[in-house]
């Protein structure tokens, strides 16, 4: 979800452009959005902090907006008990143990003995076979394992890339940092993995998943979240199949390109990355798959929940219960979640959303 203060400026640029104090410019624009979901990401920010850089906050554009409440979750529709379940942990209504867990119900949960049995599990329930997408590598991206964090969901990628067949193709990517006079931490920087940056040792197969991390060329299909099929590899470029939405089979390359972590990523060295602009994606953030609809998902949370929406998200890429595994490390060994501010943000963003007009199917 976006930033209120990102809208605001579009606002500002459309009315500079029209020469108008008309809301963006006179322009019509359309938002589609849902609070249940996680909210703008703020490092280090508290629950005041997501909400004030919500859309709802917005004094100048909120309240102009003409708002079609969607109230049916079609994505879990076949299985109206599943549709409901996650309708009370988007909304916060589900009952609490304690002040900020709730129970996952045992149907959902993969016991735990110790992390390396359990993983093993859950790769056993999501990708039972690796060899059979040697043929079908479109199948692959049906699934995926969702954690909330990049450093644990690359070391599950590492682990299901090293099983899966076939010969691995290793890209080393060249780090500089932007001032020249820090050339000597050159080592250092390979050691770094910024969120939104690919590894520095990227290893790929043919026909592993993959996913984008730039909007490289939007209207060919080539967005940040595509995800891609590797088909071959030479030594500066990657060719690819797009693996879902409208341009599903189509062939692209991929070029290597420089990259920048983040502003707000706080890197102790501001530097420049020339590495190709994906990541392998058998396991994915919880917040990258915001969007994605999946025949199966597997949710591995060696540690809580720590953003509003994350369990509501998580958990609604499925379309039924039954398509949905998880592994929940805890510190009593009970199969308790901390869903911390999901039952609390929402209610308080409820305070700011007037009564909707119009009533839609929710997709």
């Amino acid at each position: 979800m976006a930033n209120r203060r990102a809208i605001e400026s579009v606002d500002t640029t459309l009315r500079d452009i029209m020469d108008t104090e008309q809301i963006f410019g006179g322009k019509v624009v359309v938002f589609g959005g849902d609070f249940r979901q996680t909210l703008p990401v703020i490092r280090y920010g508290k629950k005041e902090d997501f909400i004030e850089a919500s859309l709802v906050k917005s004094p100048l554009i909120w309240p102009t907006i003409r708002r079609l409440k969607l109230v049916h979750n079609i994505r879990a529709n076949e299985d109206p008990a599943f549709c409901e379940y996650l309708m009370k942990i988007g909304d916060g209504t589900e009952q609490l143990v304690g002040r900020d867990k709730i129970k996952i119900p045992s149907s959902f949960i993969i016991p735990c003995t110790n992390e390396d049995t359990s993983l093993d599990a859950l790769f056993q329930s999501v990708y039972p076979n690796l060899t059979c997408f040697e043929t079908d590598p479109y199948s692959l991206m049906s699934k995926a394992i969702l954690t909330p964090k990049n450093e644990i969901a690359d070391e599950i990628n590492s682990i299901l890339i090293d099983r899966f067949p076939g010969e691995s193709k290793c890209y080393v990517s060249f780090d500089e940092p932007l001032d020249s006079k820090q050339m000597h931490c050159k080592d250092y920087l390979h050691t770094l993995s910024p969120a939104g940056l690919p590894p520095h040792k990227l290893i790929l197969k043919k026909n592993c998943p993959i996913i984008l991390l730039r909007n490289l060329n939007p209207s060919e299909g080539l967005c940040n979240g595509t995800r891609l099929v590797c088909d071959s590899f030479e030594d500066h470029l990657i060719s690819c199949l797009i693996a879902v939405g409208e341009y599903k089979g189509k062939h692209v390359f991929i070029l290597r390109i420089p990259l920048e972590p983040s502003k707000d990523e706080n890197c102790p060295i501001p530097f420049k990355r020339t590495q190709f602009p994906i990541k392998i994606c058998f396991a994915m953030t919880i917040n990258k798959a915001q969007g994605q609809t999946l025949d199966f998902v597997g949710i591995y949370l060696k540690g809580p929940v720590f953003s509003h929406g994350q369990l509501y998200v998580a958990m609604s890429r499925a379309k039924k219960a039954e398509s949905v595994k998880m592994i929940i490390f805890s510190d009593d060994g009970q199969n308790k979640l901390t869903n911390i501010t999901n039952n609390i943000v929402y209610q308080e963003i409820l305070e700011y959303i007037s009564q909707s007009t119009v009533t839609r199917n929710k997709n």
